[in-house]
């Protein structure tokens, strides 16, 4: 699939990517395997105001609304957002999906107001930023207090990092400048954010390989559930304290 060489379709690619992506076995596998530890780690999102950070297409927007969430996404991308509204209409019989709103914005500076959120929820949205940290900082300021991060992020000790980095030594300019992170740097980052680490799991424990993704996704929350280690997809939650020590800036 041309440049895509991660778990899933980093959004500067555009949105026919992450349709060409799930339209293909692999895709629909490692999809599956990470919205289901995503959405684990939510738990129960009914009535939650739920921001959905790097949207995309909107597809896990879309999935979060089905689930009862009132969902606001928010993507740098315009096309990303162009792509999401469309669906948005086609799903127009489904009311939840339909609710769902969508505005652009860069993870660095969010366009929302302090504690306006339950839940923030990511996935990959720090593959391609230069300043992490901020994006940390303006997810613990949207949250209210008490509220909850459930952030994915591409695993840096696995063989699908492994790859992106022998294309990126070899001219791929996109994977040049793509970032893999590890459990200790996700701890780390909501730590320095003011917030407090909770739990962190693995996914996608195969190469990039229909055969391996088939017989090793059996074996995937088990493993996921003991070692981060070889994960191609780790997942971390973390809450905002109740009284924040930023006082307030919140």
């Amino acid at each position: 699939m041309a440049e895509n060489l991660s778990p899933t379709a980093p959004p500067i690619l555009g949105p026919n990517i992450y349709s060409e992506w799930r339209a293909s076995e692999l895709g629909l596998i490692t999809e599956a395997l990470e919205a289901r530890l995503l959405f684990e780690l939510a738990g129960d999102v009914a009535d939650l105001d739920v921001l959905d950070v790097g949207c995309g297409d909107g597809e896990l927007a879309f999935a979060l609304a089905d689930r009862g969430a009132r969902v606001i996404g928010v993507d740098s991308s315009d096309s990303m957002i162009a792509a999401a509204r469309r669906s948005g209409v086609s799903k127009a019989s489904n009311s939840r999906a339909s609710s769902v709103k969508f505005a652009s914005g860069k993870g660095e500076d969010l366009p929302f107001e302090s504690a306006q959120f339950d839940l923030v929820f990511a996935k990959t949205i720090l593959c391609f930023v230069d300043d992490a940290p901020a994006v940390f900082a303006e997810i613990a300021r949207v949250l209210r207090p008490g509220g909850r991060l459930v952030i994915g992020e591409l695993g840096k000790w696995s063989f699908w990092a492994l790859q992106r980095y022998i294309r990126g030594l070899f001219g791929s300019r996109l994977w040049r400048r793509g970032n893999s992170w590890t459990a200790t740097q996700l701890r780390t980052l909501a730590h320095d954010a003011g917030l407090t680490p909770m739990e962190i799991r693995g996914s996608v424990f195969y190469p990039r390989c229909v055969r391996s993704a088939r017989f090793m996704a059996r074996f995937d929350e088990s493993l996921g559930r003991r070692t981060t280690l070889g994960a191609a997809f780790i997942a971390h939650s973390a809450t905002k304290p109740l009284a924040s020590p930023y006082g307030a800036e919140y």
